[in-house]
């Protein structure tokens, strides 16, 4: 039906006939002669109706916007003036020959110029709002990504293989979405969390390299970067060290950027402990184009007479830490009341701070609501190790450790992009030596930080019977710009090392047995050393396309309420189908009946 796309209609095809489609993006009358922007997915062009062929000209005068067209014309540069460098086509236009209406459409209720659409209404009509240009750029760039991603592991040797959809339930840290089987009464399928127990399962297969661009699901609370479906560049390998597997994701990552966003990120990525990470940052993904960094302080307030501090800085758990932001001082106080709400998000009871209005007059060149609390030598101390400069302030946080590192780790980057600091453009990461357990306060026991089948390092196993809380596993994350992009490990091969770490994350023999025993017999039987790395697929999408959500890069996403506006999902099913999956259907209660 047609000979070319819109947006690759160029100045050396002038002259010649072509065929185009499209919809009416829009329609100008200009004293008798008529413009429509015609577009398709590469773009617009622009098509010019004549009068002189008055039968199509007549057509031309109805059409209104998101008509379907079909125009055969002439390609003709535009004359002097009215070029648009706007456009990628904008130095020529089609003089129309032909024209053939393929559809009409009503008034569409998503304006396609409209900068300010709700997402309710987006997602609702999300075959209209993906025919916006900035959709159909994304969605262009999400299948370039997929496509340089596949490129570079199939030549690289991994394989792509396609793991179960329907599977055995197992815990991997959030809740699974359920699926009832007809032909096996009161029994259920999980949807995946991940491929993780069937790609390990590969390498005891003998494959050697596995890739899968997968989607998984999560029936979790949801935000920006979280989806209950999602997608997943999955990647396993045997025979091939952490440090081998970390340098080809490099790799792999380095070239991904340079193909489509002609983009050089070093080499190597720098790389920085978990326990750094911490301590500088408050977070194990920090954001390094954020000058910005944290200063335990909790030394210098173990002594004071004032609860606030002392109290977290005498508690093992607890840390006092500051952050200095330079020029700080020039923020109101309502300014830093606005902070200290949005630190609350985070559990932190309050936000003290410090004015440091002239660092040369000590006490009297500062100004600060706990100044009084607090004695000479731990103002100085504070300022020396912060490096407080005139016209700086320093927020401090005083809690447990893991608020302070969430509250402040948070109120670090929400300064930097307030107060402009940012510093690049793109700014990788590796996160390395995690711990391999984190202590549950509520339910008394070890959690795994990643998932269970993370391998401690060969010189902390023994740390597994000793001091788990001590342990490191051979786990790595890639962050980028403050966002997780993807993470591993090192998976654990040996069966006795297997059964020590469910021990002590209190899964039982029995249970063991129950959930993951085709694993553990798989483990008998020859399993090599290996691991892995599973990447964010809509993350990075996300990260290179300058999205602020995951949904601006997903066709079809859904709410955060984990609901599908366009189509109605999750909805009602019959009687008759839950009868044929065995559950039962309990009548509702009649008004005024006493709830069971």
């Amino acid at each position: 039906m047609r000979t070319h796309y819109c947006g690759e209609i160029e100045r050396s095809l002038e002259g010649q006939e072509i065929e185009v489609c499209g919809w009416v993006h829009r329609r100008r009358d200009h004293g008798g002669v008529i413009f429509v922007d015609l577009r398709d997915r590469e773009g617009v062009v622009q098509v010019v109706f004549d009068p002189d062929r008055p039968e199509m000209f007549e057509t031309a005068e109805h059409i209104r916007s998101e008509w379907v067209l079909r125009v055969k014309g002439r390609v003709r540069a535009r004359p002097e003036g009215t070029e648009n460098p706007q456009m990628h086509t904008g130095e020529i236009e089609l003089l129309a020959l032909e024209l053939e209406v393929l559809n009409r459409a009503e008034t569409p209720p998503i304006h396609l110029d409209d900068k300010d659409l709700s997402e309710e209404l987006r997602l609702r009509y999300r075959y209209i709002d993906l025919r916006r240009p900035v959709m159909q750029q994304r969605i262009r760039l999400r299948a370039q990504v997929t496509r340089v991603l596949r490129r570079y592991l199939d030549d690289n040797g991994f394989l792509d293989i396609e793991t179960p959809m329907l599977t055995k339930a197992t815990p991997e840290g959030a809740r699974d979405y359920l699926v009832p089987s007809r032909t096996h009464a009161g029994r259920f399928f999980a949807l995946p969390q991940s491929p993780q127990l069937f790609k390990q399962l590969l390498m005891m297969s003998g494959m050697d390299r596995y890739y899968q661009i997968v989607r998984c699901f999560r029936d979790e609370d949801l935000r920006a970067d979280r989806q209950p479906e999602f997608t997943q560049l999955d990647i396993e390998t045997s025979f091939m060290s952490d440090e081998e597997l970390i340098t080809r994701m490099e790799e792999m990552i380095r070239r991904l950027f340079r193909e489509v966003l002609e983009v050089e990120l070093p080499n190597p990525f720098p790389r920085m402990s978990w326990d750094e990470a911490m301590r500088r940052f408050g977070s194990d993904r920090p954001d390094l184009r954020v000058p910005l960094e944290l200063v335990d302080v909790g030394d210098l307030m173990s002594g004071v007479d004032f609860k606030v501090f002392a109290g977290p800085a005498n508690d093992p758990k607890g840390r006092v830490a500051a952050l200095r932001v330079p020029g700080g001082n020039r923020l109101t106080r309502k300014e830093i009341d606005e902070y200290t709400k949005f630190v609350g998000i985070y559990g932190a009871r309050g936000l003290a701070y410090i004015k440091v209005n002239d660092a040369s007059a000590g006490r009297e060149g500062l100004q600060s609501p706990i100044l009084k609390f607090l004695p000479d030598e731990a103002v100085t101390g504070i300022l020396e190790r912060s490096g407080a400069e005139s016209g700086d302030l320093i927020f401090f946080g005083a809690d447990k450790a893991s608020i302070v590192n969430e509250a402040l780790g948070a109120l670090r980057v929400r300064l930097g992009q307030d107060l402009d600091l940012m510093e690049g453009e793109w700014r990788p990461l590796w996160v390395v030596d995690f711990p391999m357990f984190e202590w549950d306060d509520d339910k008394q026991r070890w959690n795994a930080l990643h998932h269970p089948f993370t391998a401690p390092k060969p010189e902390h196993v023994p740390l597994l019977a000793s001091d788990p809380g001590a342990c490191q596993s051979i786990a790595y994350d890639m962050v980028l710009n403050g966002t997780e992009l993807g993470g591993g490990s090192t998976r654990i091969h040996q069966e006795a090392v297997q059964e020590q770490v469910f021990e002590l994350l209190g899964i039982g023999e029995q249970e063991a047995r129950d959930k993951f025993g085709f694993l553990l017999d798989a483990l008998k039987y020859g399993c090599p050393p290996h691991g892995g790395i599973a990447f964010g697929l809509d993350r990075l999408v996300m990260l290179m396309a300058g999205a602020h959500s995951i949904r601006d890069v997903m066709a079809f996403p859904k709410t955060q309420t984990a609901a599908c506006l366009l189509t109605d999902a999750p909805s009602e099913v019959s009687p008759e189908q839950l009868r044929e999956l065995h559950i039962r259907v309990r009548a509702p209660r009649k008004e005024g009946e006493a709830a069971e």
